[in-house]
């Protein structure tokens, strides 16, 4: 539960700030014009019954504008006077245009109060990426340091790659830290480069690898290759993830030792943790289907054989340790397949060769942006995605924006997430939708080309029909969420 509540509080605060500065941008444009704001609020105040759906709200001496919070945590608004908006209030529109109505007001100075909600979210974005590199900097480890190489799939040993291959860039640009960008850029190229063997090799790919495939199969496509010696063997183990009970943990009194590396899980050979963790996946997978106590226990029941690491004069998990005496552990793991022991991670692995750069405060500017921008034009690029039939099921609702947040409070990654999701929301707000800033854009510039301005009849309509593909946008994102958490995709 505690948990949660750190991921639900950060989520909130990240949310809530965004949407406040992102009314707050439309709110000033439009008191810079003389346009009259009469709500601001975080939050959506929808009445039920007699209840007007405010947690609180106030009204300063001499201001026309209400300022509250409402209770559905799906955003905000800032309600402009003469505006056809989310509000869907059309009795203000039967009465006779004002001076300090929107309306009224030449289309330019209607547009810059339109995409004045996004330019802030943009130059947040930029902003706070900027003071991350001012306050902390960059620390990676650069992919052609990974000195371990990747381990494949199947698909990627068709086009060439194999296991052990240290990644050092393709055609579209060198690799920098493993991330994302490894996938689209090898989704995209021509070609790529390895080092194999302490030589360079050029492995062919087409160009037009699916991304989504890439990421969403078991295996992945590429991953680091994490060898399979045993860091730290635990007495005890939470019992679930929000859970401070605990129990011992199944290997606790095995003979499992740090330094132990695993060559075998139920007789089956493997030659990293990837593989280990491939093996164990498909049991869970066995579990998750079994309808009987006696199977389920017979599927927990696993051995696994190891090379001990206090036998072999070699160290580490390489090839000479096949003289090492071998042992088989058989125990019984959690009903979720929790050991109860840790391999080193990719940071322990490579902590001696970890890149740290540091920015002084103008510095950090042009770093920002450059970071910012690559992050928009990977979402962007990402978008195809999301009109086909498996990009549909990768959309995810509040349960898989806020599970982006750590489960610890960390500044550093609450910024960096709260930076990502400010780009998102502008992004999203300016796509040409009814309902959306970017909808509003469109039939201003139509305005300004034709010198027509759609009818009021027109705009309700649409903003209706915006509402409607937002509604429905949202449900199957947050249906999505649920079946995740179910177990059915």
């Amino acid at each position: 539960m505690e948990v949660f509540l750190i991921k639900l509080l950060q989520f909130i605060l990240s949310i809530s700030l965004l949407v406040l500065l992102h009314e707050g941008g439309h709110m000033l444009a439009s008191k810079l014009f003389g346009v009259r704001v009469e709500k601001f609020f975080i939050f959506f105040d929808v009445s039920i019954g007699k209840w007007k759906g405010k947690l609180f709200s106030f009204k300063p001496k001499h201001s026309e504008t209400e300022y509250g919070m409402g209770w559905l945590p799906l955003g905000g608004y800032c309600k402009i006077a003469g505006m056809i908006d989310e509000s869907m209030d059309t009795e203000q529109m039967k009465r006779d245009p004002q001076p300090w109505e929107f309306r009224t007001k030449p289309a330019w100075q209607r547009l810059i109060i339109m995409v004045a909600g996004v330019t802030v979210n943009f130059v947040l974005a930029l902003f706070i990426y900027s003071m991350i590199m001012f306050h902390w900097g960059e620390d990676y480890v650069r992919v052609a340091d990974m000195s371990l190489g990747m381990k494949f799939n199947q698909e990627a040993k068709s086009y060439g790659f194999r296991d052990g291959d240290i990644l050092v860039g393709t055609d579209i640009r060198p690799f920098k830290d493993f991330n994302v960008d490894v996938y689209r850029d090898l989704s995209e190229a021509k070609y790529c480069d390895v080092i194999r063997g302490g030589e360079k090799v050029r492995v062919n790919l087409p160009g037009n690898i699916n991304l989504l495939n890439m990421l969403k199969l078991t295996p992945q496509f590429v991953r680091p290759l994490i060898p399979a010696v045993i860091d730290t063997v635990y007495q005890r183990i939470p019992v679930s993830e929000d859970s401070k009970d605990s129990v011992v943990s199944p290997v606790w009194n095995s003979g499992l030792a740090k330094g132990d590396r695993i060559v075998a899980v139920n007789g089956k050979k493997i030659d990293s943790y990837n593989e280990f963790s491939e093996e164990i996946g498909v049991i869970s997978d066995q579990l998750a289907a079994t309808k009987s106590h006696r199977d389920s226990l017979a599927l927990r029941r696993i051995s696994i054989v190891v090379a001990k690491a206090n036998t072999s004069k070699s160290k580490g998990w390489t090839a000479q340790n096949s003289q090492a005496a071998l042992d088989t552990i058989t125990t019984t793991v959690t009903p979720d397949c929790k050991f109860g022991f840790a391999v080193g991670s990719i940071g322990q692995l490579y902590a001696n060769k970890v890149t740290h750069v540091s920015y002084s405060f103008l510095e950090s500017f042009p770093a920002g942006v450059k970071y910012g921008w690559d992050v928009l034009s990977g979402y962007v690029s990402d978008m195809k995605y999301v009109f086909t039939a498996d990009g549909a099921k990768s959309l995810g609702g509040f349960g898989s924006i806020g599970s982006l947040f750590p489960d610890q409070w960390d500044w550093h990654t609450f910024w960096m997430m709260t930076a990502f999701l400010s780009i998102i929301l502008a992004f999203m707000n300016i796509l040409p939708i009814p309902a959306l800033d970017g909808g509003h854009v469109l039939f201003l510039l139509y305005e300004i080309v034709t010198r027509r301005k759609p009818s009021e009849t027109f705009m309700i309509r649409a903003e209706y029909v915006g509402i409607t593909i937002l509604i429905l946008l949202m449900i199957v994102a947050n249906l999505n969420d649920i079946l995740r958490w179910v177990g059915v995709m």
